[in-house]
């Protein structure tokens, strides 16, 4: 085994449901990585809605699952040892990984199939959020077979996920329409997609938005009746996915089997890949201390942020409020 002296470690576990409040920070002493396993410093790691549902007991796919449990599934780092059958990964090496849970901690061991290089020009803030995010964007995508023939509408276009949707359908050559409120027209407009508000008469402004061309996909990561708007605009039923679409696979590449594993970690290097090469730019609106992961979920629950609110193990600030966070308030 390739190692560094063990570190003390902490991560935030919860024993009951309930609230961001529930999450309690437990020290430990990391053991040595198993023999197919590496030891990860964490640097950056992701906060999603998922997680929050699997906390408070709205998503009860886990209800069987032990406590304590863990918290988080997006994570990036550095490698500080790796064990005797690890080949594939050094240490020392800078990774982006994934975890059914338990990445919102400060370090982690993770098998080595869990893993993939961190492409260079990929920052930490935004190498921690990608996982579950950018995974199920590309997944959707994917079984859409979103292309250069598309008029697509993404809702919820300014979120985490569907950020990176509609700038990925972009890359792809389709026509992108995505809705949102007022608030998040001109981000929208920063990154290429056409900018639609909610609310009554939504399907004649994403109709005049297509400029004539018929709207071929539908992407519903808002649940909000939107079925109706595909309808109205005769969108098919097979190039239509809903919010509950988006939950199905969400909890599918959070699932540990060997095959799910290898698919999300799949889906992880193209993702990875693709943020590398400037494909899409992922927005981290909002990104925290650790140690303040209660006031970042409740960030996220607000329902406000743009992109993705990340957990950082060592920010330059330890101010409550960093300069992304200030940027992203600041604007109208």
């Amino acid at each position: 085994m390739k190692t560094k002296k063990s570190p003390a470690a902490y991560a935030y576990r919860y024993t009951h449901y309930g609230n961001a409040d529930v999450l309690a920070k437990h020290s430990f002493p990391l053991p040595p990585p198993g023999p197919d396993e590496v030891s990860v410093e964490v640097i950056a790691a992701g906060i999603n809605h998922m997680e929050a549902f699997l906390r408070n007991g709205r998503e009860e796919t886990w209800a069987d699952d032990p406590w304590p449990r863990g918290s988080g599934s997006d994570f990036a780092g550095i490698v500080i040892a790796t064990g005797e059958n690890v080949s594939s990964v050094r240490v020392g090496a800078d990774v982006v990984g994934h975890v059914r849970t338990g990445a919102h901690a400060s370090h982690l061991n993770v098998p080595e199939t869990h893993v993939v290089p961190k492409p260079g020009g990929v920052d930490w803030e935004t190498a921690g959020g990608l996982y579950l995010a950018g995974a199920t964007a590309l997944e959707v995508l994917e079984d859409l077979r979103i292309g250069p023939d598309d008029t697509l509408v993404v809702t919820a276009a300014a979120g985490g996920v569907g950020s990176i949707q509609v700038q990925l359908a972009a890359h792809r050559g389709a026509r992108v329409i995505g809705t949102c409120g007022a608030r998040n027209f001109d981000y929208l407009r920063q990154i290429g997609i056409t900018p639609v508000e909610y609310g009554p008469g939504i399907v004649e402004r994403i109709r005049k938005a297509a400029r004539g061309a018929p709207v071929t996909a539908y992407i519903d990561n808002f649940g909000k009746d939107t079925e109706n708007v595909a309808d109205a605009l005769g969108v098919p039923a097979e190039k239509y996915r809903s919010s509950e679409d988006r939950r199905d696979i969400e909890l599918a590449l959070l699932r540990d089997d060997p095959e799910s594993v290898a698919h999300g970690t799949e889906r992880l290097r193209q993702v990875s890949r693709l943020a590398g090469t400037g494909s899409f730019r992922l927005l981290v609106s909002g990104l925290y201390p650790l140690e303040e992961i209660v006031e970042a979920y409740d960030d996220l629950e607000k329902l406000h942020s743009r992109g993705k609110v990340v957990l950082a193990t060592h920010p330059v600030t330890t101010s409550r409020t960093l300069r992304a966070r200030e940027l992203h308030e600041s604007m109208p």
